[in-house]
């Protein structure tokens, strides 16, 4: 497992399992495999619906060494707080005319978010399951619950 999985590799191993566990190939099965055809064949999308997504490729590793919950509350780092708290202010001021104030903001966003993703670009590139340390993952954590709130601001300037 690794934070970059091969897309190509995955849209192979998708759509052979999708080929092999079809529930229309089980039509003539007794109902507990037909059953078990469409549980398979949902978590098969469910997986592949995950790695197209480098965030919830990051969340599902994280869960797995049980670094994120559910509905976990995630302290964000004040100084982290302070950088996004001038950006969301400048969002509630915005006039909804003010197109280059637009184009400002959404440039201090992506520049931020750049900024914490090369904190942890060398971890997520470089990642070995049974190698890499839990100090690393928690920075990986970190970057995580950043990127989700800088998520709720982009969301929000739209």
């Amino acid at each position: 497992m690794n934070f970059r999985p091969d897309l190509a590799i995955v849209k192979k191993q998708f759509y052979s399992l999708s080929k092999q566990y079809h529930p229309d190939f089980f039509g003539s099965a007794d109902k507990e495999k037909q059953q078990e055809a469409i549980e398979l064949t949902a978590e098969i999308n469910e997986a592949y619906q995950l790695f197209q997504s480098q965030e919830e490729v990051i969340k599902y590793i994280l869960q797995l060494h049980l670094l994120v919950e559910v509905e976990e509350k995630y302290v964000l780092s004040p100084d982290f707080l302070m950088e996004v708290m001038e950006l969301n202010e400048r969002i509630m001021e915005l006039d909804a005319t003010d197109v280059n104030e637009k184009k400002l903001i959404q440039e201090a966003l992506e520049e931020l978010e750049h900024s914490i993703y090369e904190m942890v670009n060398p971890i997520i590139t470089s990642f070995k399951e049974g190698v890499s340390t839990e100090k690393e993952l928690l920075q990986v954590k970190d970057y995580y619950y950043k990127k989700k709130y800088l998520d709720r601001i982009g969301a929000a300037l739209k």
